[in-house]
């Protein structure tokens, strides 16, 4: 909690001198007491309390002026404020390691169910892109809020060489300042970079390392430039697995395809395995723009992961107000003293 106004803290000192002024008084009230001879009808005369119902409503009293002393310091209390105006750019992998069956039935139909269900899951919520790599990157879905041309479009995923993920993060960046003029696009001064983060995030879905174009962590500093932070998904086993697509998730020109599999590495660049996730390159991205990495090696703890990320980018923190909540709750406190007092000090009618 913090205060606008911390100097008015200092009204709290009339308490300690309202107590101050209150054994003043009862002092002087001693040195005037006037003497009687009855004890029973100085007894009659009191009301019938017992001592801790005395202290009540002082202790109120006081409680009261406390929260009047906070609330005219103007505290303000940080909470979550959910932000429909965000924007999640979705990059996913669609190179020939997604083909891997470690994954059932493989790891890019695994990964197409659990997008469409992301997607389907922030129906009216923030808007989202749809970027695809492999040996290149390209946007295949502008940000949009048309939850069913989104998951139409993960339909028709088709694997291809190579692994991209640099290239595909820049194409998220400039997908992203094409809805939100407070990202510049890639090739344009950032500006000076401001408090906080963007209300826009990428999120990058892979199962293996770069193999070509941008390094990813030059294009993660274009990303931290301009506040988009980016989340990384490292997706699949390293147990070795049969790859197995189906006619429809295979590039006519991909390579050597037979009977539905994938014979050999040929067409993955640099000799690396197709099956080996680079995780300190991902982990990387993510501190480095602020982000999050998240490990899934098969379908549920990929839907998981996903599912977790909208409360990182679509819930923002403000500063609200409470000087108003915290001045409620004082006069409450005083009006029940003063209430309580008054009822306990009614004049009783005598006995008979």
């Amino acid at each position: 909690m913090t205060f606008s106004w911390p100097w008015a803290l200092l009204t709290a000192l009339l308490i300690p001198l309202i107590f101050a002024i209150r054994w003043w008084a009862r002092r002087r009230r001693r040195r005037a007491a006037v003497r009687v001879t009855s004890i029973a009808l100085v007894r009659s005369a009191l009301p019938g309390r017992t001592r801790w119902t005395r202290r009540i409503p002082a202790a109120l009293f006081v409680a009261g002026l406390a929260l009047l002393a906070v609330g005219a310091a103007r505290p303000q209390a940080t909470v979550p404020v959910p932000q429909t105006s965000a924007t999640i750019l979705l990059a996913l992998d669609i190179s020939g390691s997604m083909c891997s069956t470690d994954v059932d039935p493989n790891r890019l139909t695994a990964a197409r169910k659990a997008a469409a269900k992301f997607i389907e899951s922030q129906r009216d919520g923030p808007k989202i892109g749809l970027v695809t790599f492999a040996g290149t990157a390209g946007l295949l879905v502008p940000p949009t809020d048309d939850t069913d041309e989104l998951i139409e479009a993960l339909e028709n995923l088709t694997t291809y060489r190579g692994t991209a993920i640099g290239q595909a993060m820049l194409a998220s960046i400039d997908a992203i300042a094409q809805t939100d003029s407070s990202v510049a696009p890639t090739g344009a001064d950032p500006g000076e970079a401001g408090e906080g983060y963007a209300s826009a995030a990428i999120v990058v879905l892979t199962d293996g390392a770069n193999t070509q174009g941008v390094d990813p962590q030059t294009a993660a500093q274009e990303a931290a430039l301009r506040r988009v932070r980016v989340f990384t998904i490292g997706f699949g086993t390293t147990t070795p697995s049969p790859m197995v697509c189906d006619s429809s998730q295979v590039d006519s020109g991909f390579g050597n395809w037979g009977g539905g599999g994938f014979g050999g590495r040929g067409g993955f660049d640099r000799g690396r395995s197709p099956r080996v996730i680079d995780e300190p390159a991902l982990q990387q991205i993510a501190k480095t723009t602020g982000g999050a990495y998240h490990r899934a090696e098969n379908a549920d703890e990929l839907e998981t992961a996903l599912g977790t990320l909208p409360g990182s980018f679509t819930v923002i923190r403000e500063q609200v107000d409470t000087a108003a909540v915290f001045a409620a709750g004082g006069a409450v406190l005083i009006a029940g003293a003063l209430s309580l007092s008054l009822w306990w000090n009614r004049p009783r009618s005598p006995a008979r």
